[in-house]
């Protein structure tokens, strides 16, 4: 079942001038002058419709919109609308009653503006029906346009530049060995002090020491430090007295005719 068309106002305009025209006497075209442009033979309201492709120009009364002639017009711009040679306010349409017999008559505006219009509306009708035209034939005759061939042709090749890579010597396999959590970092003897000399047995391990009962901050972990170095458990600790160190007046490897000069001579 075919598409119902429906009918559609392009263009009105409240007054044209219909005329009576006489016969083309040269294949120039029409002259708007030849006609008697003072004494028209009818006027009234022109507008023009739209069903499907074809569009219509309609002359209808002004009161009461009697249809007084139609002009169905199938392309633009061709034999049922032309216009004048001689001004852009005139116009030969060819109107047809419906039972086979046309007549040429001659139509005008008093407003050049409502020309254009006429001219315009027509233009655009015809435009879009030579779209639709092309979209339709598009629609059965796709056209894939070209392809996009990205296949090496015979002989063809790339080049592809790769980034340096190569790492910077040292950076693998050249890890610094990370201290032991918990590892005592142990302090330097104090100026003067003599170390025992070393024993012929083989190096042991410092015996674990049982860890004491908290004593004072920094007293306690002097002494201890001390305590590890000397090699002697026994050492009492520091004095009394607010200095850690002690007073290392003699060493206690040292002759006892010895004088005190306040620090053990090596």
């Amino acid at each position: 079942m075919a598409d119902a068309e429906y009918e559609s106002v392009l263009c009105v305009k409240p007054e044209v001038h219909v005329y009576r025209i006489p016969p083309r006497s040269s294949n120039r075209g029409y002259r708007a002058a030849d006609w008697q442009l003072d004494q028209p033979a009818w006027t009234g309201r022109l507008r023009i419709t739209s069903r499907g492709k074809m569009a219509y120009i309609k002359l209808e009364d002004r009161t009461s919109g009697e249809l007084f002639a139609q002009s169905p017009v199938e392309q633009f711009p061709g034999i049922a609308v032309e216009s004048v040679i001689d001004s852009s306010r005139y116009f030969v349409i060819c109107i047809e009653d419906g039972n086979g017999r046309r007549a040429f008559i001659g139509v005008g505006f008093a407003d050049r503006g409502d020309a254009f219009d006429f001219n315009v509306a027509l233009q655009d009708h015809f435009k879009w029906v030579k779209q639709q035209a092309e979209l339709a034939k598009q629609a059965q005759n796709p056209d894939p346009g070209p392809k996009l061939d990205l296949g090496f042709k015979e002989g063809q090749t790339i080049k592809i530049n790769i980034a340096n890579m190569k790492k910077k010597e040292g950076t693998v396999g050249s890890t610094k060995p990370r201290p032991l959590s918990g590892t005592l970092n142990l302090l330097p003897p104090p100026p003067g002090a003599k170390l025992p000399a070393p024993s012929a047995s083989p190096a042991q391990p410092f015996p674990a020491q049982p860890c004491p009962a908290q004593p004072t901050a920094a007293a306690s972990t002097a002494a201890d430090l001390l305590l590890d170095l000397g090699g002697s458990s026994s050492w009492a600790g520091p004095p009394a007295s607010s200095d850690v160190w002690g007073d290392f007046t003699k060493a206690s490897g040292a002759p006892s005719g010895q004088p005190s000069t306040g620090w053990v001579q090596f």
